[in-house]
């Protein structure tokens, strides 16, 4: 789940350099169901047999907004976060900030093949990194 803001710049590269990027986008309509998430926006959302709304939405601003109730029961605290989900669509995690087509491949590869279940300290994580090889082109 891509949560982003319209007001975010690098929202807005994300979307024009690392989702558009054929690469990125042949990977994810392989192996992820795509979302946006407008982490700012007006919409109800019915999520896990919760309703999320934004009660202190503005509709007369163009800037900065209230956050989505959904934004804080995802752990949202930036933006742009990708939100990866499990296959009940539980939460595995929150990755925040701009990522390029080959930054975003380590993530996108690690939780689609699991991997990242294999990872139970920061030495793993810090070697699953090192050796990771990209595919993608930027």
């Amino acid at each position: 789940m891509d949560a982003y803001t319209i007001w975010c710049g690098p929202c807005k590269m994300l979307d024009k350099n690392t989702f558009h990027n054929k690469d990125v986008v042949d990977y994810v309509n392989k192996n992820y169901y795509a979302v946006k998430f407008n982490a700012e926006g007006n919409e109800v959302i019915n999520f896990k047999g919760a309703t999320y709304t934004n009660p202190n939405f503005n509709p007369n601003t163009s800037g900065r907004n209230s956050s989505h109730q959904l934004s804080a029961y995802l752990g949202i605290s930036a933006y742009p976060t990708l939100i990866y989900l499990d296959e009940e669509a539980n939460l595995i995690a929150p990755i925040t900030g701009y990522k390029t087509p080959s930054q975003l491949e380590l993530f996108l590869k690690l939780f689609a093949s699991d991997d990242f279940k294999k990872l139970t300290s920061d030495g793993d994580w810090k070697n699953y990194q090192a050796s990771f090889k990209s595919e993608f082109n930027d």
